[in-house]
């Protein structure tokens, strides 16, 4: 994609002459819509960044945030022993369409070196995936590569993937989306910024050669995927190495332990030429930088090819003169390459190539002078639908089979989600846990979207996905902490599209301040369009929570955090399972059609069967019921708590029944038996329990509680609405729910 005229002139005014072609290359690039969101930034002020938790906000290569000790609420901002974790989320959808292995895995490798660039060790990542129709060859084609390099890439470079989602939906056809999030962990005194710090100190390049892969990757996710972009796309997709990447956390903690990293910056959308030019420019300063310095794999590449090219496993060091020798000592004990490229200076950002000056720009304009589009609007539209001609127990078989709302263990089974003995709470529940030892805390980890939503309605169905993740914490008995956003639409050009957009954007910015929940982070992916037309709009989220943290029963208390037995990693209480326990009796929170209010079918499972209409009313003080939920799982008469979303209280039922405990279920309300059983209302919760008042008195004056039932010594969920019953085996509902295993196999 050639740099547009109305760039070109703005640039041209800029530098009094015409760019070179490695300059027009670069600002390209660096202007594009992946790199500079021309159509998205004058939107994202929209969100609450600040909190006293909060460290480092959005515009570094991932968030910081100082973990709240069990005693006291935050840490001490000035204390080293403070315990921060990092946040960052990626999209790697264009290569995943284009060659779904490897752009799966680079994705997780570029998440995974965005936390390395702050001083952080990796220990969790999450994915959301979203393909076309479960049913389409090519839909599963592309799952397969996707879920196959995450888990490759996952696991050599032991870092556990630990969360997530799944979503098919036919707006995804012809465009996936891989959205992966990173949290990583690090001692104050470690932290690292991507601001370069002073002029003199040296650019080091570290890690794998530089090759002619990935080159124009930036541009190529700011375009829309053609017919042919699978073959026609290929060279700009990046090819990973997790070896290499696992010798390159090593050494970055290596780096870290002997003070030698003054800033440091990932490789990742327009190269070395990104990279290096956001890093000085962030500190205001410039660089002289030799490309033929960069140690390279492939002969004959030009400058361009140098700059741009996105070959893997690389990050940017800013580093002492007196250091460098060190720094290359470390490189070459763990076998990588190492290159002294150049010097931070306080002029231009400047590249040379065989003697001559190919480079000479103001940093500051090639990292921020991109210009915002002012795009025009349209609030989108949405067709009434007929409810489905189906009985309540048809339909119940149906989404308990439906792909979205099935099992997830054909995907996280293939991660190595124990890797680092820090899981906790491993994937299928409501949220993952994580063993912050070194804090005395777990950390709670959810994410993802809900494009049935976001279709419905875009506002709403985003503030129901903040919700719907806060609400997975707090079954965990986790506080929200903070959160990343991964925003994937469309072509901003078109008003629809946009307008969709600019929806979800301010329905997440809304809920999560209701929620008092700051938005750290994030990324935005547009330009998400094929043949197929424009995908549905994709608020990914990615938050975290604490919840103190009970050590008593832990096998052995080391520093080193828990220790292998025979049963696995022994950690501290995780709070209650999923799971029904047969210990109490089966409350729901927060539904609000049990009082009276009226239902609403938009966005659900059921409707997605024959189609959508509008969105459930959402709670009116989210913040007060993810508070209390927090307390209710934290309450030790409690034995489970499951967030009620996808597949209504129906498939949450279904799920919480073991062959060990079933369910006996009666629902009184006005509603009929089938919104009662599958409408989606977002913030509630089913909760077994062996003090029920206590659950009542956690929720009094915020949300609703009724009675469901009891657990029975069965293996069946039997339910009832009026004259409309429900009854499967455990063992029946498992068979339904595995339709990955059986398809994917």
């Amino acid at each position: 994609m050639p740099l547009p005229e109305a760039d070109r002139e703005r640039i041209v005014a800029e530098l009094g002459r015409e760019p070179t072609p490695a300059e027009a290359a670069l600002f390209e690039n660096l202007w594009s819509e992946h790199c500079a969101y021309r159509s998205s930034r004058p939107l994202l002020s929209a969100f609450d960044s600040e909190s006293e938790d909060v460290v480092v906000g959005p515009g570094d290569d991932a968030a910081v945030v100082a973990v709240p000790t069990p005693d006291n609420d935050r840490n001490d901002a000035d204390s080293d022993d403070d315990v921060y974790v990092t946040l960052g989320i990626e999209s790697h959808n264009h290569p995943s369409y284009v060659d779904p292995y490897d752009g799966a895995a680079t994705g997780v490798g570029g998440i995974v070196r965005d936390t390395l660039s702050m001083g952080a060790y990796p220990i969790a990542l999450t994915d959301s995936l979203y393909f076309g129709g479960f049913d389409r060859e090519h839909s599963r084609y592309l799952f397969d590569g996707v879920v196959e390099g995450i888990a490759d890439y996952g696991n050599a470079i032991g870092v556990p993937t630990v969360g997530g989602s799944v979503a098919f939906h036919s707006g995804y056809e012809g465009n996936p989306l891989v959205n992966v999030a990173c949290a990583g962990l690090l001692p104050a005194n470690r932290l690292v910024t991507a601001e370069a710090q002073r002029a003199g100190n040296k650019l080091v390049l570290v890690g794998n050669a530089t090759g002619r892969d990935g080159l124009g990757g930036a541009s190529f996710a700011s375009e829309d995927l053609a017919e042919d972009a699978e073959t026609e796309d290929r060279p700009a997709v990046q090819v990973g190495d997790p070896y290499t990447e696992k010798l390159l956390i090593e050494a970055n903690e290596a780096l870290l332990d002997e003070d030698l990293v003054q800033s440091a910056r990932d490789l990742g959308a327009a190269g070395l030429g990104g990279a290096s030019s956001e890093l000085v420019a962030k500190g205001d300063l410039g660089a002289e930088i030799d490309l033929e310095a960069v140690h390279r794999r492939e002969p004959g590449m030009n400058a361009t090819e140098i700059l741009l090219a996105e070959s893997q496993e690389r990050m940017c060091y800013e580093v002492r003169p007196e250091d460098t020798d060190r720094v290359r000592e470390i490189a070459e004990r763990f076998d990588l390459g190492c290159s002294v490229i150049g010097e931070i200076t306080e002029g231009n950002y400047t590249c040379s190539f065989g003697g001559e000056a190919v480079v000479d720009v103001p940093a500051t304009y090639l990292a921020d002078g991109a210009p915002m589009n002012d795009l025009p609007a349209e609030s989108p539209t949405q067709p009434e639908r007929d409810l489905p001609d189906a009985t309540v127990e048809q339909s119940f078989e149906r989404v308990l089979s439906d792909p979205n709302t099935a099992s997830k263990e054909w995907v996280y089974r293939q991660y190595d989600h124990e890797v680092g003995l820090r899981t906790a709470v491993r994937p299928g529940d409501d949220a993952a846990v994580m063993d912050l030892h070194e804090a005395g805390v777990g950390l709670a980890i959810s994410a993802g979207a809900e494009p049935r939503w976001t279709s419905a309605a875009p506002y709403e169905g985003a503030c129901a996905i903040a919700l719907e993740n806060a609400t997975n914490l707090a079954a965990t008995g986790a506080k929200p902490l903070a959160a990343v956003d991964c925003l994937n639409g469309g072509n901003p050009e078109k008003p629809d599209v946009y307008g969709g957009f600019s929806a979800i954007v301010d329905g997440l910015a809304d809920m999560c301040s209701d929620l008092s929940v700051p938005v750290v982070g994030g990324n935005v992916s547009l330009y998400n369009d094929s043949v197929a037309g424009p995908i549905p709009p994709t608020p990914t989220l990615a938050m975290v929570g604490t919840r103190a943290w009970d050590d008593s029963r832990r096998n052995v208390d080391t520093d080193e955090g828990p220790m292998n037995t025979d049963e696995g990693p022994m950690h501290a209480d995780a709070g209650p399972s999923t799971a029904l326990a047969g210990e109490g009796t089966l409350l729901v929170v927060g539904d609000r059609v049990l009082d009276g209010e009226p239902a609403g079918l938009g966005g659900s499972a059921y409707l997605a069967l024959e189609g959508s209409d509008r969105f459930p009313s959402l709670p009116a003080n989210p913040a007060a019921l993810v508070e209390a939920l927090a307390t209710v799982a934290n309450h030790e008469a409690t034995t489970a708590v499951h967030d009620a979303s996808h597949g209504g209280l129906a498939v949450t039922l279904a799920e919480m029944v073991t062959p060990a405990v079933g369910a006996t279920v009666e629902i009184e309300g006005p509603a009929s038996s089938t919104e009662h059983f599958f409408h989606e209302q977002p913030g509630r919760a089913v909760v077994e329990t062996k003090e029920p008042t206590a659950v009542r008195e956690a929720f009094a004056g915020i949300a609703p509680v009724h009675e469901l039932g009891s657990t029975t010594d069965t293996d069946r969920l039997e339910a009832s609405v009026g004259d409309t019953e429900l009854s499967m085996s455990a063992e029946t509902i498992a068979e339904r729910r595995a339709v990955l295993d059986r398809e994917m196999d």
